[in-house]
């Protein structure tokens, strides 16, 4: 299984290195986590800088994608030569979005009467896209997810492995990630949020 993690310029370091964070938790010889980017290097709101594993080609053959957030994806949509790149289809990916992720979704096409969750700067816009957004941090139709806030990123993490690897897998990621004296309640919450769209 290969899951891409899209990111850009001007990303949210919670948004893509949390999720590859737990989907790493996986250790399977055909597991992979890439990150996945337009550029060989690209810099975070503050200054990271991160070498791309793969380009936006090699993701959207992935079994997984998520989108990242971040500064800059008004600039992303507004590319046609990167939106050009994005070959997603939900009917042979899981698909992910993160808080601004949301607004490349929406614009690809693949929210079509699937309302979605996103942070609170981003929701003018992808409701400019006619896009219902809920007041929520994760909701997900079919193959379509989306989280909103930047720590929901463990949900779409978290959804992904409860579909590739089952709810075991996914539970004993999370347990492994949560902060000491609280690993049961973070993986109760995280089936609460999840399990519904499973």
């Amino acid at each position: 299984m290969h899951i891409a993690i899209l990111t850009f310029d001007g990303f949210n370091e919670l948004d893509s290195l949390i999720a590859l964070g737990i989907l790493n938790r996986i250790k399977k010889p055909d597991w992979r986590v890439s990150i996945a980017s337009p550029t060989a290097r690209i810099e975070s709101m503050n200054g990271v800088v991160l070498e791309s594993q793969i380009s936006l080609h090699e993701a959207s053959t992935a079994d997984a994608v998520i989108i990242g957030s971040g500064m800059k994806t008004r600039d992303v949509v507004a590319d046609e030569s990167i939106m050009a790149q994005l070959q997603l289809d939900p009917s042979r990916q899981l698909l992910g979005a993160q808080c601004s992720g949301t607004l490349i979704l929406a614009k690809l096409g693949l929210l079509h009467e699937v309302p979605a969750c996103t942070d609170l700067t981003t929701k003018p816009w992808v409701q400019e896209a006619g896009i219902e957004v809920l007041n929520q941090p994760f909701f997900a139709k079919g193959n379509v997810a989306t989280a909103g806030g930047c720590l929901a990123s463990q949900y779409l993490a978290v959804w992904i492995i409860t579909r590739l690897e089952g709810l075991e897998a996914a539970k004993s990621a999370i347990h492994y990630v949560a902060p000491v004296g609280e690993k049961e309640e973070y993986v109760e919450r995280a089936m609460k949020n999840i399990t519904p769209f499973i």
